[in-house]
């Protein structure tokens, strides 16, 4: 089952399931108008209107897909959760090295906020590279999908855009590293949790074509993620509220090793195995993003 975001027709976004027998039709969803409708309920609500849309089908041809996150649902990251981003870190950074070493085995891991939902490119949107950056990279994540109460309702693969060239100034410059327009996207689509077996045995792949060639290209496994997924929603969740549901990535392991940087013009894949792939184009600078995130 994928659980998606969809416009067809006159334009409106939607909530469906891909038809499960052919994967050619989606089924809107009935009792739920939003992803942030639908996250704002118990699980056990969740899966029943998941397995049992009931709404007229909807031909996957005339579908756009759009980004699974919508409304007042925000989008947070998790960082220094891989050894290959604690090392990657510690390379970047021109001073205070020393501080990812201590997060990757301190208590409290390290969470940001990373995205609201207008501004998350969905499949097929652009992502940019800041006019500013020198050195900015795609971060290829599993991405948890939880409810209101911090459970676990799916899963979808996160683009965590990230300037290595602004972070490694200085730490403090983190949110500038992250936040900004065009940087972030997720999807194609929403695995529910009831059917993936393993997040931590999954295989991640990152490819970043450039002129029609494979620019870089390298996998990885979550088995490597230190800390599991509901450590790092019970610290999210634990002195705020998310009546809209949340999305959060739980870090990194793959990192192009420096000084390679994406260009304009890149195009990104990313698959997750049991998620699915996300691909987005690469453009610099805010203008170029465009009207697409308002939607």
């Amino acid at each position: 089952m994928r659980l998606v975001r969809f416009s067809a027709g006159d334009g409106a976004a939607r909530i469906g399931v891909l038809d499960p027998e052919t994967a050619r039709s989606i089924v809107p969803l009935r009792g739920a108008a939003t992803m942030a409708d639908l996250l704002a309920l118990p699980l056990e609500r969740i899966r029943e209107i998941c397995e049992n849309p009931g709404g007229e089908p909807v031909p996957l041809a005339g579908a756009s897909l759009l980004a699974p996150v919508d409304g007042h649902t925000d989008v947070w990251a998790a960082g220094v959760t891989y050894e290959r981003s604690r090392a990657a870190r510690v390379v970047e950074s021109e001073h205070e090295a020393d501080v990812y070493e201590r997060v990757y085995t301190a208590e409290r891991p390290e969470l940001f906020f990373k995205s609201t939902a207008w501004r998350v490119a969905g499949p097929g949107g652009a992502v940019s590279v800041r006019a500013d950056s020198e050195v900015t990279v795609p971060e290829p994540e599993l991405a948890a999908v939880l409810n209101y109460a911090g459970e676990v309702a799916g899963y979808t693969i996160c683009n965590d855009m990230s300037s290595r060239s602004i972070e490694g100034q200085n730490p403090l410059y983190l949110p500038q590293a992250k936040i900004y327009l065009g940087g972030c996207a997720a999807g194609p689509w929403i695995r529910p949790a009831w059917e993936v077996f393993d997040p931590y045995a999954l295989t991640i792949e990152m490819t970043i074509f450039r002129g029609g060639s494979v620019a870089w290209q390298g996998h990885t496994s979550t088995s490597g993620l230190r800390r599991r997924i509901g450590e790092l929603a019970g610290f999210l969740f634990r002195e705020d509220e998310f009546p809209a549901g949340v999305v959060l990535s739980t870090g990194t392991c793959l990192v192009p090793d420096l000084p390679f940087t994406l260009r304009e013009g890149d195009q990104i894949s990313i698959r997750i195995d049991e998620i699915g792939e996300l691909v987005n184009g690469v453009v610099r600078g805010k203008a170029a993003v465009g009207t697409q995130l308002f939607r």
